[in-house]
C-alpha cells in the first residue's frame, strides 16, 4: 500500500485521461486536493466519493442540498443504483446542468438481458444524461462473462459500443465473487465492502485491482454505521492509492465532515491507530455489515437493525434505540420461523438466526439492568 498523492498543482488546470477535461474545473483556485485514479478507466477525481443511497431517505429539496453542496466543495464521483428509489430521479435534478463536469456511476440489478437494457434507459432518463460513466453489475450472485449463457456481459458491450456506457463495472458483498472479477480482465471497476475492519484477503483484493488496473471502489467505508470516527476511517483509506471511498451521506453535518478532509486531509497519528485497533478488537469477525440482502424477513424482523443492535446500542447514543419502538422492533426476533432464508442469503456467509438470539439476549440484559451500556 502507499499514500495517495496530495496533487500539487491546481485541479482546475489538469485534464482527465479519456476524457479530456478537469475533474474538477468549478475548483479552479484551490491548490491542495487528494485524488484518486479509477485504474485504467483514467478518472481521476476527489479521494472523496458520494454514495447516494441514503439521499432516497430525505426530501428531494434536501437531497438536492447535499447534491450541490458536495460538488461546490469539489466532490464529482456520484455513485447511485436503480435499486435506490428515488435516488438517480433527485440527482438528475440536482446536477443535470454540470453533467458535463461529474462522474456518474448506477447500477443495474437485473439478471436478464430484457431487465437489463430497461434499467439502463431508466437511469439514463431519471439521471437526465445521455451516457453512465460507470455502469455496474449490482452484487451479483455470480461473475457475468461472456458466453455464460445469460448474455448480460453481451448487453454490456453493447451498451458501450452504443455509447451509453463508458466503463464496465461491478459491485458485490461476496469475496470470492469480487476476486474472480478483478482478476478476470473484464471488468474496469470493483465496488466492495473495504474499512479498516478489513481482512488481509480484502486486502490483497485492492492490491489485486491495482495490478489488474482495476480500478477500486470502497463501499460501506464506516462499515453500515458502527464506525463512529470519520477520520480514522479516512485516513485508513488515504494508506490505498488506488481507492476510491464513496460515503454515504443522509446529513449535512456527515457531508461538512468530508469536505472538511479535502483541504486538511486527517493523517495517521498514533490517536488515529489507538482508535482503529480498539474498534477492530471490538467488532471484527461475526458482525452483521447492515448490507440488507436478507431482506425482507417474512417474519417482519428487522435484520439488519436487529442482528447488530449489540453494536449499535454501545457506539451511538443508547436512549433512541431502548424506546419502546424499538423494544418493539427487538422483541419481534421472538415471532423467528426459523426459515434460514437469511441465512442462505447473507453474503458474508453468518448465521444471521443464532446471531438475532444472540442480539436479542444481550438486548434483554440491557432492558434488565444486568449488562450497562
Amino acid at each position: 500500500m502507499g499514500m495517495a498523492a496530495v496533487q500539487g498543482a491546481c485541479a482546475g488546470s489538469r485534464a482527465v485521461p479519456g476524457r479530456g477535461r478537469c475533474p474538477v474545473p468549478h475548483w479552479k483556485g484551490r491548490v491542495c486536493m487528494q485524488t484518486v485514479t479509477l485504474g485504467r478507466t483514467g478518472i481521476t477525481v476527489n479521494k472523496n466519493g458520494f454514495g447516494a443511497l441514503p439521499i432516497q431517505r430525505v426530501g428531494a429539496d434536501y437531497a438536492g442540498k447535499l447534491l450541490r453542496k458536495a460538488y461546490d466543495a469539489g466532490i464529482t464521483y456520484f455513485d447511485t443504483a436503480r435499486s435506490y428509489t428515488d435516488s438517480e430521479e433527485k440527482m438528475g435534478l440536482a446536477l443535470a446542468d454540470v453533467r458535463q463536469h461529474i462522474f456518474i456511476a448506477t447500477k443495474t440489478p437485473s439478471t436478464t438481458v430484457e431487465g437489463f437494457w430497461k434499467d439502463l434507459e431508466t437511469s439514463l432518463r431519471l439521471l437526465k444524461t445521455g451516457y453512465i460513466d460507470v455502469y455496474q453489475f449490482h452484487n451479483p450472485a455470480f461473475c457475468p462473462k461472456p458466453g455464460d449463457g445469460t448474455g448480460l456481459y453481451e448487453a454490456m458491450e453493447e451498451a458501450k459500443a452504443q455509447g451509453k456506457i463508458r466503463f464496465i463495472g461491478i459491485t458485490n458483498h461476496r469475496l470470492g465473487v469480487a476476486e474472480e472479477a478483478a482478476a478476470s480482465g473484464l471488468y474496469d471497476t470493483l465496488q466492495f465492502p473495504f474499512c479498516y475492519l478489513a481482512t488481509d484477503r480484502d486486502i490483497a483484493l485492492v492490491n489485486l485491482c491495482k495490478e489488474k488496473g482495476v480500478g477500486f471502489i470502497s463501499m460501506k467505508g464506516l462499515s453500515g454505521g458502527l464506525i463512529t470516527n470519520s477520520a480514522a476511517a479516512y485516513a485508513w483509506q488515504a494508506q490505498f492509492d488506488n481507492a476510491l471511498p464513496i460515503w454515504g451521506v443522509q446529513k449535512e453535518s456527515e457531508l461538512d465532515e468530508f469536505i472538511s478532509y479535502i483541504e486538511h486531509p486527517p493523517v495517521m497519528d498514533e490517536e488515529l491507530k489507538a482508535v482503529i485497533e480498539k474498534d477492530r478488537k471490538e467488532l471484527i469477525g461475526n458482525f452483521c455489515r447492515a448490507c440488507g440482502y436478507c431482506m425482507p424477513c417474512p417474519a417482519g424482523i428487522v435484520i439488519n437493525q436487529c442482528a447488530r443492535m449489540s453494536q449499535l446500542i454501545r457506539r451511538s447514543p443508547s436512549a433512541p434505540l431502548l424506546t419502546p419502538e424499538s423494544q418493539a422492533m427487538m422483541m419481534k426476533i421472538e415471532d423467528c420461523l426459523h426459515c434460514n432464508q437469511c441465512k442462505s442469503k447473507c453474503p458474508y456467509g453468518l448465521d444471521t438466526p443464532t446471531l438475532l438470539q444472540q442480539n436479542l439476549e444481550d438486548y434483554k440484559n440491557i432492558l434488565a439492568g444486568k449488562v450497562q451500556v
